[in-house]
């Protein structure tokens, strides 16, 4: 079996456990998903079987939209609700005043990646070294906030945004900024990803959904995950030598878009993908 599936991510489960899940049901040992979400998070998590964990470094992640609860007046040392409470401040704040803050912070921004996060630091999670209470240096990064609004204030200490920004943003280290812009401090009580790799939470389906479907008729082909790139068709000779690995030269190709990967068909089958090299097309995944 090759496709994906779009799942919206329960809250209170890791993204490798909704993949696990989905290993069990199809019985594919290859499962694989794009963009991991926390535990706490739900939303768009696409998984890719089979084959198709090929395609995961090549999908289209470049913009990501989330809506995220604030609780103000409050921090932890997870910067979200699972964490030890470290300060406690009143709050005193408009929605003036939220919306003038969250401003500050679109366009390009350098943020320092939290210690409970998935990156490794001598091949150690970061999570596993702050749960022994260990906290090391890490490098700043720069991400971008494509745009950043107020959906809710309840005028207290509680407010919901919409965030659209770059692959690597931490929300929850922005919402930790955001509170010490305000001087009262904050942290994420909820997070939910709306739109990723290309696809809204419109597309998805609850794990509970899809371990209840039927499989042949849930799973997403595996092109539909890399649509953003131009197809290209072949004749049955250029297939076969495509399929084994050949390049094709491009002179004999009808390539109408300028573009470093193709989408690759014989027909209605689906090859792979195509990278454009030396005039010729090699392949850079072969189904």
């Amino acid at each position: 079996m090759n496709g994906f599936v779009l799942i919206n991510k329960p809250c209170g489960m890791t993204s490798f456990k909704v993949t696990g899940a989905i290993k069990h049901k199809t019985g594919e040992k290859r499962c694989g998903h794009a963009g991991t979400l926390d535990p706490i998070a739900t939303g768009v998590l696409p998984v890719m079987i089979g084959r198709a964990t090929r395609l995961i470094d090549l999908i289209d992640d470049n913009k990501k939209t989330y809506k995220a609860e604030i609780v103000f007046g409050l921090t932890t040392d997870t910067l979200d609700c699972e964490g030890e409470i470290l300060t406690d401040q009143p709050v005193n704040i408009t929605e003036d005043e939220i919306n003038k803050a969250l401003k500050d912070f679109e366009g390009e921004i350098t943020q320092i990646p939290p210690m409970y996060s998935a990156l490794s630091k001598d091949g150690v999670k970061l999570y596993k070294l702050a749960r022994k209470g260990v906290e090391v240096e890490r490098k700043p990064r720069k991400t971008t906030i494509f745009s950043i609004k107020l959906l809710n204030f309840d005028g207290v200490d509680t407010a919901e945004i919409e965030v659209v920004c770059s692959k690597g943003t931490y929300i929850r280290t922005l919402i930790d900024d955001v509170g010490m812009k305000l001087k009262c401090g904050a942290f994420m009580s909820k997070l939910q990803r709306t739109y990723g790799s290309g696809f809204s939470i419109d597309n998805c389906i609850t794990l509970s959904e899809f371990l209840d479907s039927d499989i042949e008729k849930t799973v997403i082909p595996a092109d539909k995950a890399v649509m953003s790139f131009p197809a290209v068709f072949v004749t049955q000779n250029q297939s076969k030598r495509f399929k084994n690995g050949n390049e094709l030269d491009l002179k004999r190709l009808k390539i109408a878009e300028n573009a470093c990967f193709y989408r690759v068909y014989f027909g209605e089958e689906f090859l792979g993908l195509g990278e454009i090299k030396n005039d010729s097309l090699k392949p850079k995944c072969v189904f």
